[in-house]
């Protein structure tokens, strides 16, 4: 399994404002972003959860809250942290913990991620339960991205052309730890796969 952070950002790591983005609207953005987490877990704070709940992103959603223990959508569930998250998302792919921790989340929020020779791109339609690369995205908001920061292995980040005025930032990150494994240049914005290094510490 492999934590895959899926976010749109500003120049200055602005991803919304007032519970929107503060960008005009990029089609090929979502297209791209709903084609990518369609098969896979998604993982996400109660509050997005909530103003997704009309067209909720992902197969299932592993719902980030200690102010509620359930929520009212048989796709999904309540986590109270990270480890939790990480622990149900595993059950969702079907896989056993590794315990060398090679791919970076068996350790749980503290633990070293690498990620090396992960592929870049988007998932398939069904992630394979057998896949030591299947990824479960993590979707937000702020505090989410966050907490899992640590964690990811991989960033799926659609870099918007602009800086804008936002209340909500997407943590920074330590490019020396981190590379660019595919970029692709849309109209508006720069679709870029990040992937943490195998040596990062």
């Amino acid at each position: 399994m492999q934590l895959v952070s899926v976010a749109a950002l500003a120049e200055n790591r602005v991803i919304g404002n007032d519970g929107g983005v503060p960008w005009p609207d990029l089609p090929e953005d979502v297209r791209q972003y709903r084609e990518r987490v369609a098969g896979s877990p998604v993982v996400l704070g109660r509050r997005t959860f909530d103003s997704m709940r009309g067209d909720l992103p992902g197969r299932r959603q592993i719902v980030v809250s200690r102010s509620v223990d359930a929520v009212d959508v048989p796709t999904a569930v309540v986590a109270d942290g990270v480890d939790e998250a990480i622990s149900i998302a595993r059950d969702l792919v079907g896989e056993r913990a590794n315990p060398g921790g090679r791919d970076g989340v068996a350790g749980g929020s503290g633990a070293v991620v690498a990620g090396e020779t992960s592929p870049a791109g988007t998932a398939p339609a069904d992630a394979d339960p057998n896949d030591p690369y299947a990824p479960v995205h993590v979707l937000g908001g702020g505090a989410i991205y966050e907490l899992f920061q640590p964690c990811v292995d991989r960033m799926a980040l659609s870099h918007v052309d602009g800086a804008y005025e936002g209340d909500t930032r997407f943590p920074a990150w330590d490019e020396t730890e981190w590379r660019v494994a595919d970029e692709t240049d849309y109209e508006g914005f720069t679709l870029r796969e990040w992937v943490r290094r195998a040596d990062a510490t």
